[in-house]
């Protein structure tokens, strides 16, 4: 939606004045910043005039890449998705979701899951599962260990009997892994550990090729757990210091090249920018906005994001790059409203570099 006056800009900072009176509020960021646009944005979550959309997810569909499926959670109501054109296909009713992710099990199911913070005390996982048509079908609710659920990520696992490794990051800064087991009908917690964290996270993301759990602590930087070890300490292996990143730190994703490099993205929600840290060493590699096109607005205060690689469809033929966008401008009745906009990775990644 291109926006004559962005919202968002008006209210949104005397809501982070009100909000974070004791915090301190930092200016942009002095590097430089790339931009690049946005090639597809989806239709606005439902809830209007709130913040809502939150975090997406993406499915490539083995057969058809331009078939694919997006995920988008409204934490207000639930879970949508969308086709690659950024049409609705389905929504499931399902409470206050935040954060949302999908694995393809060895069975062709694809299970997804999201953190479910309806109970602001008890944390719980909402399962669910994706056709290759994008319905999706409601499954299971699961209670696992205690904190209000706000983070989420998964990690595939080869072993026998199990189903994911889920990690939910709790507001208050633990994170609690919960290797699932059973049925997708009937999921079970076959263990748990928990990993703390200082304060207030959110975004999390698992590197499959390292086994190593990346998180987000909002006013503070990026964790990183190595996975393998019994009891894994965080090392903070990005700082958000105002120079390459802003807080608050949102949602992080990987793009992945080769056998373990490639990128850790980061939303900087302070300054309305992504960083690239290259990977296994995290060091800095660039900065992007997504700024207005002709036809789609830029982003500003994002939450989650997610990149995937490879090929899906003559719009995006290499890689495709999500993030939620918490101000995309009034609707046809004066309502707020947010959504999702989806880049070209390979342009994204063009962008970070510079060229």
């Amino acid at each position: 939606m291109k926006n004559a006056i962005k919202v968002g800009a008006i209210i949104a900072p005397a809501i982070l004045l009100a909000a974070c009176a004791s915090e301190k509020v930092w200016p942009p960021s002095p590097w430089p910043t790339g931009n690049v646009g946005a090639a597809v944005e989806t239709v606005p979550v439902g809830t209007a005039n709130a913040d809502a959309a939150d975090d997406p997810a993406i499915w490539r569909n083995p057969v058809d890449s331009s078939k694919s499926i997006l995920l988008g959670t409204d934490k207000k109501a639930g879970l949508y998705s969308y086709a690659m054109d950024g049409t609705v296909i389905d929504f499931v009713p399902a409470g206050l979701l935040n954060n949302v992710d999908l694995v393809s099990l060895a069975d062709g199911t694809v299970l997804v899951a999201a953190s479910d913070r309806t109970d602001g005390v008890k944390p719980a996982i909402a399962f669910f599962t994706l056709a290759t048509d994008g319905k999706l079908t409601r499954g299971a609710r699961l209670s696992v260990g205690t904190g209000e659920a706000y983070g989420f990520c998964m990690a595939h696992t080869n072993e026998e009997g199990q189903l994911a490794r889920a990690y939910i990051v709790t507001k208050e800064g633990p994170v609690i892994e919960a290797v699932i087991g059973g049925t997708v009908a009937a999921p079970t917690v076959l263990s748990s550990r928990v990993f703390d964290i200082p304060s207030q996270s959110e975004g999390c993301v698992v590197d499959g090729r390292t086994n190593m759990l990346y998180v987000g602590e909002e006013a503070a930087g990026i964790h990183r757990f190595d996975l393998a070890q019994d009891a894994p300490a965080g090392e903070l292996v990005a700082v958000a210091d105002g120079t390459a990143m802003v807080p608050d730190v949102e949602g992080l994703a990987i793009a992945p090249m080769g056998e373990d490099a490639g990128y850790l993205l980061a939303s900087g929600q302070g300054d309305n920018a992504y960083v690239a840290f290259a990977l296994p060493s995290m060091q800095y590699v660039g900065r992007v906005r997504i700024a207005d096109g002709a036809q789609i607005d830029g982003t500003s205060e994002t939450d989650g994001i997610e990149f995937a690689a490879g090929d899906f469809g003559p719009a995006f033929p290499d890689g495709i790059f999500i993030a939620q966008d918490g101000d995309n401008g009034p609707d046809a009745d004066g309502n707020a409203t947010q959504n999702f906009k989806l880049v070209r990775g390979d342009a994204l990644i063009a962008a970070l570099r510079g060229e």
